[in-house]
């Protein structure tokens, strides 16, 4: 028998260590809280915190530790987590270290919250786009496992510095790219193996104008909804993709504006981004596919759906087309004014027949027990870095395509020009 499968075959005695984990940002995907109370999103109780709670309970996660800039929210955080998750779900456990102290309001406290964790430990990265990489650089230089929001980061020059700094301080690096395990998405990309070469994609996902109100202190300034929302589909598709071989190598893209403006939001912000995309077979450049990918934040407030969200993928042996949004599951309340369909399959907020949190399948929650598993392995020497980038996990290795689609996408309307992608012997470049 191979060494590799005797490897395989051998039971581990006990299971690794559980992880500490620090959760970077206070806002609506780590707490549900927004604005001074629950937000009005599909995210009402968060997701990160939540399930990272959950994970303590079953013995994956020990400590955890909660930072922002503006530490006078905490109490109110932690109100709103009591009440809203721990006397819910059967008296969760939902407490944590907190930074700055509940007196302060501090830019940079994120360093002093790194700066109290050991090698090995982990943080999550869910803030403004333009501080993923100042952050998630000063914990890996640290020794410390990142999980970063999507997009990972703004620029393929900063992608491919935190590759580096990942592979020489070995820590596992990881996008929170949760669309990957939709029980559906991933289906299609396994299907996708056997349809033949890839020949065209489309994409679209929105959200409703409220979310601009949510956002509206970055929205166009920070960034813009092609990295928010995009980043998704281009993700779906290239981890589809890939796999047969393309990348791509020309991007251009436009954008919509007028509406957002008109809420107050930045002169810059944009309502719409179409990107795109040419894609190339690597080595038999007369394979050429297109992608095209469309994202936006001003949708209608009634539309039903929180995310509005499908898209349609053609080979050139079958085609694939997912409709995200209306799963066959819709409640008429009288409260909402208007039929609503829901997505269970992402976070299920009902808790089981013992009072306790029950959304372990929900691809939010798998989503991050992926990271936190990952992490485990390989502190204890069960794992090493790349063998999770050989699993097909949203690692850094693995999103690269993403990002530079998504930057040239971004300088191809602020430059009112294609953009070019590049790649030689592994290194990629915008041109």
């Amino acid at each position: 028998m191979a060494t590799e499968a005797i490897k395989s075959a051998i039971v581990p005695t006990s299971s690794p260590s559980p992880l500490n984990v620090l959760m970077v940002g206070t806002g609506e995907y780590t707490t549900g809280f927004v604005g001074g109370g629950a937000s009005g999103s599909d995210k009402k109780v968060g997701v990160v915190g939540l399930t990272l709670f959950d994970l303590r309970r079953r013995g994956k996660v020990a400590k955890l530790g909660m930072v922002g800039t503006n530490g006078t929210k905490f109490p109110a955080i932690r109100q709103h987590l009591d009440t809203n998750i721990s006397k819910v779900y059967n008296g969760l456990d939902c407490s944590f270290d907190s930074y700055p102290a509940n007196d302060v309001k501090d830019p940079d406290s994120y360093k002093a919250a790194i700066d109290a964790l050991k090698p090995g430990d982990a943080i999550t990265i869910f803030t403004p786009d333009t501080t993923h990489y100042p952050i998630a650089l000063y914990a890996i230089e640290r020794g410390i496992h990142v999980l970063i929001t999507k997009p990972a980061v703004k620029t393929l020059e900063h992608h491919q510095t935190l590759i580096e700094a990942a592979k020489k301080h070995n820590v596992f690096v990881y996008i929170e790219h949760h669309k990957r395990f939709d029980p559906a998405y991933a289906d299609a990309k396994f299907k996708a193996q056997k349809l033949g070469d890839f020949n065209y994609f489309y994409s679209y996902m929105s959200q409703p104008k409220s979310q601009l109100e949510t956002f509206k202190a970055w929205a166009g300034v920070d960034s813009d909804i092609s990295y928010y929302l995009n980043s998704h589909h281009v993700d779906i598709c290239d981890s589809m993709v890939t796999q047969l071989g393309f990348v791509p190598v020309k991007v251009s893209a436009s954008a919509a504006k007028g509406i957002a403006t008109s809420l107050g939001c930045n002169e810059a912000t944009e309502d719409t981004i179409t990107v795109m995309v040419t894609w190339q077979k690597q080595g038999d450049p007369s394979k050429v596919a297109t992608g095209v990918y469309t994202a936006s934040w001003t949708a209608p407030q009634k539309a039903g759906v929180h995310s509005n969200q499908y898209f349609h993928y053609m080979a050139s042996g079958g085609e694939v087309r997912i409709n995200q949004a209306k799963r066959g599951y819709d409640v008429a309340d009288d409260t909402a004014g208007q039929l609503m369909w829901y997505n269970p399959f992402y976070m299920k907020y009902a808790p089981d027949e013992e009072g306790n949190f029950n959304g372990q399948t929900g691809y939010g929650y798998i989503s991050f027990e992926k990271f936190v598993d990952g992490c485990r392995a390989v502190n204890s020497g069960a794992l090493k870095p790349a063998d999770l980038d050989a699993r097909g996990l949203p690692t850094l290795d693995n999103t690269i395509a993403t990002t530079a689609i998504l930057e040239a996408g971004r300088r191809s309307i602020d430059e009112d020009r294609e953009i070019r992608i590049e790649i030689t012997e592994g290194s990629w470049k915008l041109v």
